[in-house]
Parts: structure tokens; C-alpha cells; sequence
């Protein structure tokens, strides 16, 4: 294999792929990145962990076709530091690589290709949606920080992808709290998956990287896989097995109590009330709720605070506790000046809102005072 390419254009797609090289496996398969050079002037790059496949292909002037597998990191670093410029990459028939640029040479060892996890290829019946991969990150963005980080706790360190009633729902649940975006999709069959929340993490990071004008990505459904397709990049995720929990019977049905408030107001005075709330017990921020204020309290060892933030209120008057962490998670994912906040009893979960329209839900459980 012989072939030349940029050296901008090689680090860029070796920084994508790498998010699927595993650093904890015990095959050194795994460990590497496999390079394929095609007569048609193609370089494509793959990397796996099982559980997120990635595949990025560039341009390159291609002398000889060939494929060779590389150590990530040692490869990976060298091509970061050497200059933007034109490299050369060859290997022999014992699969050692050479690197060259104007004025540095760099040899080292590959190994044979022939065992490295390809993705499969996808069929002309697989199933498939097309995306915008910008609404496609912001929902990851959005929902995924709800699921949970114990994976002893299963199919909710998952995330939910659901196409029901012409809209896309994304659910995420890590027993103290609910994140649900929805985006209207009136084309889309009916399915549901679940992958887990880290790999819909890595996809996201992805997208921050692709450079291709183009916006869309193509979904493709397969066995126990789903694939996302860019234009010059492809990732295979591994699907979750198990049902999940129906989120929707948790979701209170009525609300006693409703407050429409300025969301960066309330993160803001959350936030400062937080510098103290980290010294006691559970992060532990309380509103009073009463008339047309929310007054925000928190107390410790060192010392208390209290701020009153006006609001719209209709219902009774509350006293309930939060978690601080997670009401700030809530409210930093939420782009609105403007939202609505539903209560029912100082026990019940609280279900933040939209001030119009239901493109998210978030509940969050409190803590008992």
C-alpha cells in the first residue's frame, strides 16, 4: 500500500475515528485503526469498540491499494505532530509503515488487517430515516445527561429513540429524573430503540466535527445495530436490548400548581444558592412558593442564603426541596428565556415545560424537607 494525502485531512478523520478506539480491551484489534487505500482514490479509516463502530473516508493519491492495521495512539500522535503539509504512508509486505513528510521519516510496526470488525454493509431494505444532524445532536445534547451512570442499573443508562404519532421522541431516566425531547418527524415509520447514553455521547461529538456542508444524516435500522451515516462518515451503534420503562405513566396527568418564570433568572439564583447547598446534604435547595415569588433558600454549617425571584403563579402555596445538580442540569439544557414549571405537593415530582408547545419535558423528583 503507497499513498499521499494532506496531513490536515488525515488528523481531522483520525480524531473522528478514534473516538471508537477502546482503551480497556484485552485485543489489540481493538486497540488499533485499520487503513484501507483504494484505486479510486479513497482512504477510508475504521476504529471499534464493540459497542461504536466509525468509519471516515478522505481523498488521497493512491499508488497502491492495500489495508494495514496501526497502533491509534502511536499513529495518531505522529500524524498530529508532524507539519500541514503532504504526507507519503507506505507499507511493505510485512506490514511496517512508513511515514514521510519534507524533512522527517518515521518507521514503525502494523499488523495484518484481515481481523479487524468491518461494518457490514448496508442493503437496499434496510429501514432508514434521514435526519438533520444538527437537530440530531441538540436532542442527544438535550436528553442524554438524564440517563444513568450506574450500569448496574440496565436499560436506563440507555436512551430512548422513539418515532410514534409523526414525532420524534428522545427519553432519558436515571430514577430521579425524566428528560423528553420531541421533534416533529410526520414521515417516519413507527419504532423505537435504545442505545446507550456514552455511544449517543461519542455520536454528538462527531457531529460537532464534520465539517461536510451537508446537514443530513441518514439512519439506517439493522439487527441489532443502528448505523448513522454522514456524508464522508459512518457510525455503528450497538442497540440495547430490554424494554423500556414506560415514562409516559410517570408523567403527572394533572398540576395543582403552575409558575411561569425566567428560566436564566432561576438558574442563576439556583446557582448561588448552591455554594451552600454543596456543604449540606443532597444539594439541597428549597422554594417557598407563595403569592407571585418563589423564594430560594438554601442552608449549611457555613451559613445561609435566601433570594426572591418573581413569577406568575396560579394554585396554591408550596414548600418543596431539590437537588440542586439536577433542577441546574434542567435548566442549562433549555434555550427559552421563558418556562413553565407544574407542581402537585411537596413529595410529587416537579414537570418543567415549555411556556408554548411540547417540544421537551423534564421531571424531576425532590427531596424530602
Amino acid at each position: 500500500m503507497r499513498f499521499t494525502c494532506e496531513q490536515r485531512s488525515l488528523t481531522k478523520a483520525l480524531n473522528i475515528v478514534s473516538r471508537a478506539v477502546s482503551s480497556k480491551t484485552t485485543l489489540p484489534v481493538l486497540k488499533g485503526i485499520m487503513i484501507n487505500a483504494t484505486k479510486d482514490g479513497k482512504l477510508t479509516l475504521y476504529a471499534s469498540d464493540s459497542d461504536i463502530s466509525i468509519q471516515n473516508t478522505i481523498d488521497a493519491k493512491v499508488s497502491n491499494s492495500g489495508s494495514v492495521l496501526v497502533m491509534a495512539k502511536l499513529f495518531g500522535d505522529i500524524i498530529r505532530k508532524l507539519p500541514a503539509e503532504e504526507l507519503e504512508i507506505e507499507t511493505d509486505e510485512k506490514n511496517n509503515v512508513t511515514i514521510r513528510s519534507t524533512n522527517s521519516e518515521f518507521n514503525i510496526i502494523g499488523t495484518s488487517s484481515d481481523e479487524f470488525p468491518i461494518m457490514e454493509e448496508i442493503t437496499e431494505n434496510t429501514e432508514s430515516v434521514v435526519f438533520d444532524r444538527f437537530l440530531l445532536k441538540e436532542m442527544i445534547d438535550k436528553t442524554a445527561f438524564a440517563a444513568s451512570n450506574d450500569e448496574s442499573r440496565g436499560i436506563i443508562t440507555g436512551v430512548l429513540l422513539e418515532l410514534q404519532d409523526g414525532d420524534l421522541n428522545m427519553v432519558a431516566i436515571d430514577g430521579y429524573r425524566i428528560s423528553i425531547t420531541r421533534r416533529p418527524m410526520p414521515e417516519a415509520k413507527t419504532y423505537s430503540i435504545i442505545i446507550h447514553a456514552r455511544i449517543l455521547g461519542e455520536l454528538s461529538r462527531i457531529i460537532s466535527e464534520i465539517d461536510d456542508e451537508e446537514n443530513s444524516c441518514i439512519l439506517y435500522l439493522a439487527e441489532k445495530r443502528a448505523v448513522f451515516s454522514f456524508s464522508d462518515v459512518s457510525a455503528e451503534l450497538k442497540l440495547m436490548d430490554g424494554q423500556f420503562i414506560p415514562y409516559k405513566d410517570i408523567l403527572p396527568a394533572n398540576s395543582k400548581i403552575i409558575i411561569d418564570v425566567n428560566r436564566k433568572q432561576l438558574m442563576e439564583s439556583i446557582d448561588r444558592a448552591s455554594l451552600l447547598a454543596r456543604s449540606g446534604k443532597n444539594n439541597l435547595v428549597k422554594f417557598e412558593i407563595s403569592e407571585n415569588t418563589i423564594t430560594v433558600t438554601s442552608d449549611s454549617e457555613e451559613g445561609t442564603v435566601r433570594e426572591d425571584i418573581t413569577v406568575n403563579k396560579s394554585g396554591d402555596d408550596l414548600m418543596i426541596g431539590f437537588n440542586a445538580i439536577y433542577l441546574k442540569d434542567v435548566l442549562k439544557a433549555i434555550d427559552e428565556d421563558e418556562i413553565r414549571i407544574l407542581f402537585n405537593s411537596s413529595i410529587d415530582p416537579c414537570l418543567v415545560k415549555p411556556f408554548d408547545g411540547n417540544e421537551y419535558e423534564y421531571l424531576v423528583l425532590p427531596v424530602r424537607i
